[in-house]
């Protein structure tokens, strides 16, 4: 396998995966670095069918586990996180409210099983089917679908105190 012209191809999707769960470029490195080694170990071990589908899971998962890791070095107390982001088009106070969602999210989703956190950012954050899941994490559909619905569940519970708009309080006062 070409894993020059693969990582060419695929990395820039993987690493957006890993960016998006941890909002912290350097970290996306790591991670896409990490997940690039060890998809070329496993090509040597056995056939890979969907290099750009294993290196976006291998980073995402690389992804939870850091900021798993990352809140739990913290005490969990990742709401005071300065995470650097992409700048929004928006006006400033809406990249603040963003930003703040952003790790709100973050920190709900450390919060999850490993299970539940890469069933929910492969098909919510990155858009895959669950079918495409359960292929990549070698799971039946309907365990990807369990997986994806308690996590949205959790994550619902987690995040209930979270305004997703609190711009709009600002309008009224």
């Amino acid at each position: 396998m070409d894993w020059k012209l693969i990582l060419e191809r695929d990395g820039p999707i993987a690493w957006r995966a890993a960016y998006r769960i941890l909002g912290n470029a350097d970290d996306a490195d790591d991670c896409l670095q990490d997940a690039a080694l060890a998809a070329v170990q496993l090509s040597h071990q056995e056939p890979i069918a969907n290099c750009r589908a294993l290196l976006t899971r291998m980073a995402s998962a690389r992804a939870v586990d850091r900021l798993r890791k990352r809140y739990q070095a913290r005490g969990n107390d990742g709401a005071a996180d300065q995470i650097a982001t992409v700048a929004d088009p928006h006006e400033p106070g809406d990249i603040a409210q963003l930003n703040e969602l952003r790790c709100q999210l973050r920190l709900a989703l450390a919060h999850l099983s490993q299970e539940q956190a890469m069933a929910f950012c492969l098909c919510a954050l990155e858009g895959w089917t669950y079918s495409d899941a359960g292929e990549q994490l070698q799971m039946p559909t309907s365990t990807i679908g369990v997986l994806v619905h308690r996590a949205r569940e959790q994550l619902r519970n987690l995040l209930q105190h979270v305004d997703p708009n609190p711009a709009s309080n600002w309008s009224h006062q």
